[in-house]
């Protein structure tokens, strides 16, 4: 989710607004925090949320590497009510796939929010690789094939016909939106069972579902149990603080990413900071890191549905700016590497320990800044997807794919403004390697 797009969160904007201006000219080595930067090496066309665009919304990516061809892995991402969309390599669009129609005129419309992938899943038919979307808009997960026999068409929805809502009773509670939201899969290595975590929109809660085979190669899941992040905060000063928002939203998780290695869950508190969880959710959650705009009061206006903010009582964290969005896990093979988070923010990546063991101890960070006058960087990024794996000759050091939720140059919409544009980011992981020292 965008600062821009949600008007409680404007404690970061005139921040966010200064490093967009000082972070789109900066050249490739180091912006004037210190922090190192990198330049995409391409970049998806531009996605419109406009009628005229399908309402498509750039947010979260995933990469799918083909064993058997590396050069021609795939790179899925979600574009809200666009859909889903496949690109190859070179950013160059190879299919899309819309978000389901609503049940009747007045209901909402699929939405797909966040994406993850599973390779080797079980079903009825034999086990295939699937990517498994959040479907905000019908509070329901999609899941669907990938066959790299079908290089046009590599996608194919193989979701059970029966598959119910994650959290909602009814049409009515679907139609209030406070649904499937953030996503990430994990396979349990001592049970051989696969599930998704799933966010609840405007909710704290986390799901635990496992995903089923169903009849025909189809594939079902079933909720296994809940948590509920905290949503108030016990200060140093005796108060008590929760950020503002809007009457009746509690803070929400969108980004997270499972540790396979120790089935770990990370899930990313947009306004709180980011939390480490056992991953079949039957752990006490600890506070990673905080944003920097934790426990800073807030009074919400109605009138301009925006959150006014008081003075900051300084107990927040030095390395994130609300929101805290994508995360994706750099694995090394002797079990090192990095969590990396988006903090939309400052639009800055913040590294981390991937060792529970040291604590997740924060590594440092990079920015993602123009290539070119035409090619710019990643701001305001939502999600993000590391793979630390030879990609053929395009990518031979992997490759990293952040969303940009500020696509430039700005396209006039012909009634005095601009489209709102998006898209994604493709940036050889040598080269943040290098620029991070990771």
């Amino acid at each position: 989710m965008r600062t821009h797009r949600t008007p409680r969160r404007v404690t970061t904007l005139a921040l966010g607004a200064t490093l967009l201006a000082l972070v789109t000219a900066a050249p490739a080595g180091a912006d004037d925090a210190g922090l190192p930067t990198v330049t995409p090496t391409s970049e998806t066309l531009p996605l419109y949320d406009d009628e005229a665009g399908g309402n498509s919304d750039a947010d979260d990516p995933a990469i799918w590497r083909n064993a058997a061809d590396p050069d021609r892995s795939l790179v899925i991402a979600t574009a809200k009510e666009g859909g889903l969309r496949v690109y190859d390599l070179g950013a160059r669009l190879v299919q899309s796939l819309p978000a389901p129609r609503p049940p009747a005129e007045d209901d909402a419309p699929g939405r797909y929010n966040n994406v993850d992938l599973v390779t080797g899943l079980p079903t009825s038919t034999g086990r295939v690789d699937v990517a498994v979307v959040s479907d905000r808009g019908n509070d329901r997960l999609r899941i669907y094939r990938i066959d790299p026999a079908r290089p046009g068409a590599p996608l194919t929805d193989i979701t059970d016909p029966a598959a119910a809502p994650v959290f909602s009773a009814d049409q009515a509670e679907i139609n209030d939106q406070r649904t499937a939201y953030g996503l990430a899969t994990w396979q349990d290595k001592a049970t051989g069972r696969t599930y998704a975590l799933v966010s609840q929109r405007e909710r704290t809660r986390v799901a635990l579902v496992e995903l089923t085979p169903a009849a025909g190669g189809t594939v079902g899941y079933r909720k296994v149990r809940t948590l509920d992040l905290p949503s108030s905060f016990r200060l140093p000063n005796g108060t008590t603080w929760s950020p503002c928002a809007e009457p009746g939203e509690l803070p929400q998780v969108e980004g997270m990413v499972v540790d396979p290695a120790t089935g770990t869950l990370y899930a990313g508190q947009e306004d709180i900071g980011i939390w480490r969880v056992r991953a079949d959710l039957t752990t006490k959650p600890v506070l990673v890191d905080k944003v920097r705009e934790f426990g800073v009061p807030g009074v919400y206006d109605e009138a301009t549905e925006e959150c006014t903010a008081g003075a900051d009582p300084g107990y927040g964290g030095e390395h994130l700016s609300a929101d805290v969005e994508g995360l994706t896990l750099f694995q090394e093979s002797d079990g090192d590497g990095y969590l990396i988070a988006s903090s939309q923010g400052d639009d800055t990546f913040a590294l981390y320990d991937r060792e529970v063991s040291e604590a997740n101890e924060y590594e440092g960070g990079f920015r993602v800044v123009a290539a070119s006058a035409t090619l710019d960087g990643s701001q305001e990024c939502d999600g993000a997807a590391v793979l630390n794996a030879p990609l053929g000759s395009r990518y031979p050091n992997g490759l990293l794919v952040v969303q940009d939720g500020h696509e430039t140059p700005e396209v006039p919409d012909g009634e005095g403004g601009t489209r709102t544009a998006t898209g994604f980011k493709f940036v050889d992981l040598g080269d943040v390697v290098d620029a991070a020292d990771m």
